[in-house]
């Protein structure tokens, strides 16, 4: 039986712990607005990284805004080793409505707003958020190659792409990172998950909790029970054991939730257990 590793070097030089968490939640209903409750959003990102994750994911387009500036609220100074990933090119003009926009000019400004509202020098990690299919991927990532070379981004990453889109984007800036939509129930990136472990690339699964039909709740719950698990620590630790490439960054504005969430990295799946739920 294969322990996963609890670690990951992201381009090769930021380790981090491949349990994060994900801000996403900490926003406004429709992810729009500020965060309902602004001092507990405050804690839960506080207590995640007394938990030990040093990898956190936001965007601009979370608020839109207001989730970055929230967790600079929150955590600085930064403490060493965290390693803060964002994301540009969706615009917002309400709850649940998300716009691609590729435009250069509207990336360079994503770009530099972030760098304000997060109050550092170097993304670690930005990610182009969607392909707009209106604007070539060569104009979209020009002023990201920029930035990367003015030092104002360490690495690059991209979101809901193929491994087409991946390898046309790799012309143009290298990329470290995909983060696609990808759990236990929805599983049509399989081929860009093995895509990126191939190719020394972090995968980000987004929504990583969703089960999927009741048909998987049935295994999960059977297997649940002999871990003293809950469903959801299950399901996080079936994608810990699927590859040592994917980084997962379950996002909640519950203190009790997140504390749920990181105990899943102490979950060893038998390699049994990990056929039956890969089923």
């Amino acid at each position: 039986m294969t322990t996963p590793k609890l670690t990951y070097t992201l381009g090769g030089t930021l380790t981090i712990n491949r349990l994060g968490y994900g801000a996403m939640q900490l926003t406004g209903n429709g992810v729009f607005g500020e965060a309902e409750d602004r001092d507990n959003a405050k804690k839960v990102l506080q207590a995640a990284v007394v938990a030990g994750v040093n990898f956190i994911d936001t965007a601009e387009a979370y608020g839109p805004k207001f989730n970055e500036s929230l967790i600079a609220d929150a955590l600085q100074p930064y403490g060493k080793g965290m390693v803060i990933a964002t994301k540009g090119g969706f615009n917002r003009t309400g709850p649940n409505q998300w716009i691609p926009n590729g435009d250069p000019a509207y990336i360079r400004s994503n770009i530099e707003g972030s760098l304000e509202r997060l109050n550092v020098k170097t993304i670690d990690l930005w990610q182009l958020h969607r392909i707009d299919p209106n604007v070539p991927v060569e104009e979209t990532l020009a002023p990201v190659l920029e930035a990367v070379k003015a030092g104002k981004i360490r690495y690059v990453g991209l979101s809901e792409v193929t491994v087409a889109q991946i390898e046309q984007a790799q012309k143009i800036v290298p990329i470290v990172s995909v983060q696609n939509m990808y759990n236990l129930g929805t599983r049509q990136w399989e081929k860009v998950v093995d895509y990126t472990a191939q190719h020394g690339m972090a995968f980000i699964p987004w929504f990583p909790l969703a089960s999927g039909p009741q048909k998987m709740e049935e295994k999960l719950s059977k297997i649940a029970t002999a871990h003293k698990a809950t469903l959801a620590q299950i399901a996080l630790a079936w994608l810990l054991k699927r590859s040592d490439n994917i980084l997962l960054i379950p996002g909640t504005k519950s203190l009790s939730h997140l504390q749920e969430n990181m105990k899943a990295s102490a979950i060893v799946l038998s390699d049994e257990e990990f056929e039956t739920l890969s089923k």
